[in-house]
C-alpha cells in the first residue's frame, strides 16, 4: 500500500503551508543510534511509491531516499545516541530524535504529522497518526530517510566494530549478534540498558 498526499493538501487548504512528516526508526536494536527524519515535500514533486520502509526493499529505498532528497522542500535527521538512549532511556530518546531532526529542517514546519502515538513536544502543531508511515506521503518519506540514513550509520559502525556483523543485522537481536555477543561482550554501540546487555555488562 502507498501513502498519499490528501492529509497534507487538507491542511494547506486550512492554511498550513508547510507540513513535516516525522518518522524515527532503530527503537528495538540492541545497539547503534535511534534515527528520526522531517520530511516538508514539495506539492508539486510528490515522489511516486511511497511506502512504509518496512514494506520496501533495501534497493527501492535508495531509489526513493534520493528522489526524496532531491525533490523535498526540506529534509532534516536527527538521532540520539546509545549512550544517550541509556541515560534518559528509549522513549525520551526517540523523541529527543525526533526534535532535533525537526530543529534540523530548512524551514519552520506550520504543522508536523507523527508516526505513532507519541508525539514529542514541539513550538509548532504536531498530530500524531498511528500507522502514518503507510499513509501519510511525508511521513512515508520520513521513514525511508530515516531507515536509510540509520542503515548507513550501522554499516560505519560495523567497519568500526567488525566482530558484531552491524552492517547485515543493524544492530538487532539476531541470532548471529547475540552470538558475537557472548564471545566478545558489548562494544561502546550497544545499548547497555536493553536485555540481554542490561545486569551483565556495565559501561
Amino acid at each position: 500500500m502507498t501513502a498519499d498526499f490528501t492529509r497534507e493538501q487538507a491542511a494547506m487548504i486550512a492554511g498550513r503551508a508547510r507540513v513535516a512528516g516525522v518518522d524515527e526508526v532503530g527503537r528495538g536494536p540492541l545497539a547503534g543510534p535511534v534515527v528520526a527524519a522531517a520530511v516538508i515535500l514539495d506539492p508539486l514533486a510528490v515522489p511516486d511509491g511511497l511506502a512504509d520502509s518496512k514494506e520496501l526493499t533495501a534497493e527501492r529505498r535508495e531509489e526513493l531516499c534520493a528522489l526524496i532528497l532531491a525533490n523535498a522542500l526540506a529534509v532534516g535527521v536527527g538521532s540520539a545516541s546509545a549512550v544517550e538512549i541509556d541515560t534518559i532511556n528509549i522513549r525520551q530518546a526517540t523523541l529527543l530524535a525526533m526534535r532535533r531532526a525537526v530543529t534540523a529542517l530548512p524551514l519552520s514546519p506550520d504543522l508536523v504529522l507523527v508516526d505513532g502515538n507519541d508525539p514529542p513536544a514541539l513550538a509548532c502543531g504536531c498530530e500524531a497518526v498511528i500507522g502514518g508511515d503507510g499513509l501519510i506521503a511525508s511521513i512515508a518519506a520520513a521513514s525511508i530517510v530515516a531507515k536509510v540514513t540509520r542503515d548507513a550509520m550501522m554499516a560505519r559502525l560495523s567497519l568500526a566494530y567488525p566482530s558484531y556483523g552491524f552492517a547485515s543485522h543493524v544492530g538487532y537481536g539476531t541470532p548471529a549478534h547475540r552470538a558475537a555477543l557472548k564471545t566478545h561482550g558489548p562494544c561502546p554501540a550497544h545499548r547497555y540498558s536493553f536485555a540481554p546487555i542490561k545486569g551483565l555488562w556495565s559501561r
